[in-house]
């Protein structure tokens, strides 16, 4: 399998970040790793090996990029205010230094992003769209949690709301934002299989209802589960029946 590895130096958060990728051709997935993983953890917890035949027939390119959660929400040494800028920061790494990175890898400006990730992954899947819906265009989220309030120690402010997804989409009334999340496909994955907590995903849907912004709720039911054997197979399904 074709695998290269990009580092590059992003003053938006002051140190190097960066990316594996995985594949030749196919449409790029970005993906992001658990609260205390890297850019290494697709490869080391054997997901790529899991989409290994998916990757090899182009019907994916994987994107695999470094995280800042220890660096911002799980820094419990940092003001609850620093953790928010840090996040902010974050995102604005994603969307203006990935987004291209990606876009000129597959050679195809504006092309369709897809995101995922799982457990904390999932939280940056989801907000990366949400705040992004005219590049990134499809979610994969597994075991997700999408409101973060308890990294915030009851403070509050404004990097904070604009990257909490239950907040600021409860409240969402921009047009453009509308016009590109009703053309998003959106997947949020839970069960009740062991260590799943179905209840953030069903919050979450609840509010995208309310705002009439078509997604899927994928119940697993038992091999909905909290780990790396069922999001592999998860993703194994996805990435065969959405690509």
């Amino acid at each position: 399998m074709h695998r290269e590895h990009h580092r590059w130096y992003t003053g938006r958060l002051g140190r190097d970040m960066d990316i594996l990728v995985y594949g030749h051709y196919g449409h790029p997935l970005v993906a992001f790793p658990t609260s205390g993983g890297d850019h290494r953890e697709y490869e080391g917890q054997g997901m790529i090996d899991a989409l290994g035949r998916h990757i090899e027939a182009g019907r994916v390119k994987v994107f695999c990029v470094d995280a800042m959660n220890n660096q911002s929400w799980y820094d419990t040494g940092a003001h609850p205010r620093h953790r928010s800028h840090v996040q902010a920061r974050y995102d604005e790494y994603i969307a203006s230094e990935v987004a291209p990175f990606v876009e000129n890898h597959c050679a195809t400006p504006g092309i369709a992003i897809t995101t995922t990730g799982s457990s904390f992954g999932a939280y940056h899947a989801v907000n990366t769209l949400f705040k992004h819906p005219d590049r990134f265009r499809r979610c994969l989220a597994l075991s997700g949690v999408y409101d973060i309030r308890r990294f915030m120690d009851g403070d509050y402010d404004d990097n904070f709301y604009f990257n909490n997804p239950m907040d600021y989409v409860a409240n969402l009334s921009d047009p453009w934002y509308y016009h590109h999340l009703r053309q998003a496909d959106i997947h949020l994955a839970t069960g009740n299989g062991p260590w799943e907590d179905s209840g953030p995903t069903y919050r979450f849907s609840e509010v995208l209802r309310r705002k009439e912004i078509p997604h899927c709720v994928d119940d697993w039911g038992p091999d909905g589960g909290h780990d790396w054997p069922f999001w592999k197979r998860m993703m194994d399904e996805y990435v065969g029946r959405l690509f």
